[in-house]
């Protein structure tokens, strides 16, 4: 008996899921949309938390300088 997609009872000829996979994946259905859904929402908070967080950072303990002094130095020589 050949082994293959094309012997399966749940694929037919044209690699379309058939009925019976159909009926198989049916209860799963919600439970994995809601799943997925919920996976969707929580990246999206995490994002968005992350962005508003590092967002509200003013960043003036960081001390700036007005020139690169070493650098003009180093091209001189």
């Amino acid at each position: 008996m050949p082994v293959g997609i094309f012997n399966s009872t749940y694929y037919g000829r044209d690699s379309r899921a058939g009925a019976a996979l159909l009926r198989a994946r049916r209860p799963y259905l919600f439970k994995n949309a809601a799943t997925g859904l919920g996976l969707c929402i929580f990246t999206i908070g995490v994002y968005a938390y992350t962005i508003r967080a590092v967002g509200q950072d003013e960043f003036s303990d960081v001390q700036v300088p007005d020139a690169p002094a070493a650098a003009s130095q180093q091209s001189k020589q």
